[in-house]
């Protein structure tokens, strides 16, 4: 097919990038659950996968384990996903037949899609949705018999322009402290999980602060619509794009959202004739219809992301179709002014008194002990570290597996065991396990230079009440059967 308007040569340095970075990120997707997935979803995890297709139909919620679940299963199409990845990031699928190519990235987005739609609350987030929209559309981005279909580079833009425009407009219309430029006094310090420079992000200079909303604002609310202009101008909103995500990724940890959005943004750079560039044969007859069946088929379901994108109730991070395949986004719509923390604690005394020793399990990425500097995380990402912050916001939000989670540490459960850093009951698992709650704030820098600590914490209260070990009995499923002291 010779369809001049169809195909955009300058954009195969842009695709190369985009194809790469995304098997990246879904290789990272897929090792995250393969690690992670028995003590959170597993058969004896926090919230079952088979408790959960037992109540909700295929219809609503389609997955390869509606067929069959076992957590073999689980653990082969997560290290299939990976493999599969691993050889589209080394150029596998250049190397096959279109076609093949075509099904290779099928394979991978319907993997994530049966992982994601059984995910539950571990799942529940944007950057899931993020990455099965950018996959679907993926898989007709073509390989390197054939130039850049430029429908789907346009397509990957209106991602984008809904990614970056819904989140700037999810801020505008929501906390006060966006439009008064103030947000950023708090929000280094209280997002989910801080990173190594959080902590120096959060000690800038409050007119540094303002700017940085006032870039965010530009980025989000006017940058987007450049990237339907002609170029050079949706390149360099593009770039625009590129530089303040890094921003974002230096300042925090949010598994791969920032680096999806970066990938996103390569749509739009185009580069210019250069040696050594890929010399493409004509597009198939087949898929250019493939390509403008997506195209319609995107422009149809893109009507209620859009109504929304205009509503005054706007949704943040919803999806208006069971494929994930067009959905809505934003984030931090309201900012939290103080960082509450849930520490867990166990203690191998047989009778809980007040001169009782309680010793404290540490989390890999959420804050914990008060000298420890944050880590980067991201890409990768600590699914129960992520909820471990809503739950000291809303216990009712926890409730569905926090309590399953104090009777797997009364265990020594090995995966859950796994998912954390410290484990101070190596020997044998404590008699008692409680949740306290506590306040935490950054440290000034005269506080970190006389104690080295970067967190100062205020202890509020408890969380709930102790729970005790009591004789092994059958695991009833409820993840509210330990006994409470």
């Amino acid at each position: 097919m010779e369809w001049e308007w169809f195909a955009a040569p300058d954009y195969w340095l842009s695709r190369l990038v985009l194809q790469r970075g995304l098997a990246a990120v879904y290789l990272v997707a897929f090792v995250s659950a393969a690690l992670q997935f028995r003590a959170l979803i597993g058969e004896r995890g926090l919230t079952p996968v088979p408790d959960f297709l037992r109540r909700v139909s295929f219809r609503a919620s389609p997955s390869l384990f509606h067929l069959r679940y076992s957590d073999r299963l689980f653990a082969s199409a997560a290290w299939l996903g990976a493999a599969l990845s691993a050889a589209v990031l080394l150029g596998a699928a250049d190397r096959v037949p279109l076609a093949v190519s075509m099904a290779m990235w099928a394979l991978l987005w319907m993997l994530y899609l049966s992982i994601v739609n059984v995910g539950q609350t571990w799942y529940a987030f944007g950057w899931e949705s993020l990455l099965l929209e950018t996959g679907f559309l993926a898989v007709f981005l073509g390989n390197a018999d054939v130039a850049p279909p430029l429908l789907v580079l346009v397509l990957l833009r209106w991602l984008l322009f809904r990614v970056e425009f819904g989140a700037g407009l999810i801020k505008w219309r929501g906390d006060l402290c966006w439009r008064r430029l103030t947000c950023l006094d708090y929000h280094h310090e209280t997002q989910p999980m801080p990173g190594p420079l959080s902590w120096f992000f959060h000690r800038l200079p409050r007119p540094l602060h303002r700017l940085e909303v006032a870039a965010n604002h530009v980025t989000q609310l006017a940058v987007p619509f450049l990237l339907f202009l002609p170029q050079p101008v949706a390149s360099f909103a593009g770039l625009a794009v590129v530089a303040t995500q890094l921003w974002l990724v230096a300042s925090g940890n949010f598994a791969w959202l920032n680096w999806l959005t970066v990938l996103l943004a390569f749509s739009a750079v185009a580069g210019s004739p250069v040696a050594g560039a890929p010399a493409h044969g004509p597009t198939p007859l087949w898929f250019g219809a493939a390509v403008i069946a997506v195209t319609v088929l995107v422009a149809v379901l893109s009507y209620r992301p859009a109504r929304n994108l205009l509503s005054r109730r706007q949704l943040m991070n919803a999806s208006f179709d069971r494929l994930h395949l067009v959905n809505t986004y934003g984030a931090f719509g309201s900012v939290t002014r103080v960082r509450h923390e849930v520490v867990i604690e166990g203690t191998d005394e047989e009778r809980i008194t007040d001169a009782t020793r309680w010793r404290e399990y540490g989390f890999k990425g959420k804050p914990g002990d008060v000298r420890r500097l944050p880590r980067q995380y991201a890409p990768y990402h600590l699914r129960l570290d992520w909820l471990m912050w809503f739950a000291a916001l809303s216990p009712s939000y926890a409730a569905p597996w926090f309590t399953r989670l104090l009777r797997r540490l009364l265990e020594n459960d090995p995966g859950t065991l796994r998912l954390l850093r410290t484990n101070p009951f190596p020997d044998a698992p404590p008699v008692h396990v409680r949740a306290l709650l506590y306040r935490y704030r950054f440290t000034t820098w005269r506080e970190l230079r006389s104690t080295g600590a970067w967190w100062d914490r205020e202890l509020i209260g408890p969380y709930g009440p102790p729970v005790s070990r009591r004789p092994a009995e059958p695991d009833t499923g409820t993840g509210t059967d330990a006994d409470v002291s």
